[in-house]
């Protein structure tokens, strides 16, 4: 069979030498043949159309643990998940793009452009419909999870250690002064960042003694136009739209940090005895500043469904049935109960708690049910 030297079938699939070394060693591109002697790597013919695929989608930016996932999946399949990321990225530029059109406006004092509102185009008027569930589950003697759901504050927070239970209050607690006063897009994430440091100092304030105390928290703020998102740790937000679920936070674990560098799979790391052993979260001792949490904005579309929950849910329940839990439900109290009901029915291990908010055009159905 007719080889390629790796400096050839870099030249034709468009990757660098080192990038094909790399990929050799992430077990994501393995050369047909490595001379046993030299170790020098050849490529087959055919492994070009694989090669292709690889450097299309690092041109797309996509992690290298995605790239192994789409390898992975038949074509269909891999079409939807490529089709999801892109999604992702293009939620993500929207929400850049409108901080960066508040910048530009704001700094150039633009007429009829007020300080600390994002222009936007759709001038529709939205508002939430939201519920909060907490459940001890069956295996847990006691609830360390804490869910909220207000006028404007989602939050759910997962606390461990000792003092688990008073570190997740606290941390919501410090978030719901924001409930209380109208927020304008352009200065809602710098109020979040504040909050953020008060729940933290919160958190130090009621934890035990013990170094392990501490909290998860993923939490949004509403501003009837927006929702801004805070998140550090393992409890998780996802986006129902269009019958599509998209998970718009980043795990703050060992295992997520391994997927992403490619030294572990989604599927793997289900099984690892670390996937909940935490990077980042709220702690609840020690004098240094607490680790800088996620924050960034989403646009909000009359129709889309978000979902804040502890990882006692996210764990349980595989992304399928989550989707199809979310999209049968016909209010956010239905679909919470729906979810809690079902992790606990596949056998309840950890607390699981979840808060499901609606956007709904303005008067078309109550706030809370």
């Amino acid at each position: 069979m007719e080889m390629l030297t790796i400096g050839a079938f870099a030249k034709a699939c468009r990757l660098s030498p080192k990038a094909l070394r790399l990929y050799d060693e992430l077990e994501l591109l393995r050369p047909a043949r490595v001379d046993p002697e030299t170790g020098y790597r050849y490529y087959a013919p055919e492994q070009l159309e694989q090669a292709r695929l690889v450097a299309w989608l690092r041109r797309l930016g996509m992690p290298l643990a995605g790239i192994r996932r789409v390898r992975s999946l038949e074509p269909a399949a891999a079409a939807r998940e490529i089709r999801a990321f892109w999604a992702r990225v293009e939620a993500e530029t929207a929400t850049r793009r409108d901080l960066a059109a508040f910048l530009v406006d704001h700094l150039s004092n633009v007429p009829g452009s007020a300080p600390g509102n994002v222009p936007r185009k759709d001038t529709t008027m939205l508002e939430l419909r939201y519920s909060a569930l907490s459940d001890t589950g069956l295996v847990r003697p006691s609830n360390q999870d804490t869910a909220y759901a207000g006028t404007r504050v989602l939050a759910v927070a997962d606390g461990f250690g000792p003092g688990g239970a008073p570190a997740s209050a606290a941390a919501v607690e410090a978030l719901k002064f924001l409930d209380r006063e109208p927020l304008a897009a352009g200065r809602v994430l710098n109020l979040l960042e504040d909050a953020v440091q008060g729940a933290t100092q919160a958190v130090r304030d009621v934890a035990g003694p013990a170094d392990e105390d501490g909290t998860t928290l993923t939490a949004m703020v509403w501003t009837g136009s927006q929702l801004a998102l805070v998140h550090i740790g393992d409890s998780r937000a996802y986006l129902l739209r269009d019958g599509g679920l998209f998970l718009i936070t980043h795990d703050h674990t060992v295992v997520q940090s391994m997927i992403d560098e490619g030294r572990l799979t989604p599927e793997e790391a289900t099984a690892h005895p670390q996937r909940s052993l935490l990077l980042k979260a709220l702690p609840g001792t020690g004098s240094a500043p607490a680790p800088t949490p996620d924050l960034r904005l989403h646009d909000a579309l009359a129709g889309d469904r978000y979902l804040l929950c502890s990882d006692g849910l996210s764990t349980v329940l595989p992304e399928t049935a989550i989707r199809e839990l979310l999209t049968s439900a016909p209010t956010p109290a239905e679909a919470a109960h729906a979810l809690v009901a079902a992790a606990n029915d596949s056998g309840g291990p950890d607390n699981v708690s979840c808060v499901v908010a609606d956007v709904l055009t303005a008067g078309s159905g109550a706030a809370v049910q």
